[in-house]
């Protein structure tokens, strides 16, 4: 293949697939982070699909019982990003979530992984792209908040 071919064809990322072990639990918990629930399909006692949505999202994750083999907890490094770091992560408090403290990274453009690096509070300059806050979901399932006010060029 060429790395000079230009794709014509639009890809969108629109579900991320999420390994939980227990559905109920796991849809109980996005939807107290407030995401908007598509749907809950189940076709027998071996196959059950359900599909959130956080606010303002164009993907949505699924779940559910035979959509992935897995292991609950593997999936690590998901964004979400947001325009005010300290507004979304008060929200998640105030929703009973725990989550880390807002933070930033000792280099500046994106943080390490684990706490490695990680300087509590947002990024000194409000910087885009530069300040964090992580939660999980009951299964160990990782997401990040990354406080993005203005898109790099190109996005």
């Amino acid at each position: 293949m060429n790395s000079d071919h230009v794709n014509s064809q639009n890809m969108k990322l629109e579900v991320v697939v999420l390994p939980v072990s227990d559905v109920d639990r796991a849809k109980d918990f996005y939807k107290t982070l407030g995401w908007r629930l598509d749907a809950d399909f189940v076709t027998d006692k071996d196959f059950r699909v359900v599909q959130l949505t956080p606010p303002g999202s164009e993907a949505s994750i699924i779940f559910g019982t035979g959509v992935t083999l897995a292991a609950p907890g593997s999936v690590q490094g998901l964004y979400l990003i947001v325009y005010d770091i300290e507004a979304a992560h008060a929200e998640l408090v105030d929703r009973g979530v725990e989550v880390s403290e807002v933070f930033h990274d000792i280099g500046g453009v994106f943080h390490h992984a684990g706490t490695e690096g990680c300087i509590t509070g947002p990024d000194p300059e409000r910087r885009d792209y530069a300040s964090f806050a992580s939660f999980s979901d009951p299964d160990g399932n990782g997401w990040v908040l990354q406080e993005v006010k203005t898109r790099a060029p190109g996005r």
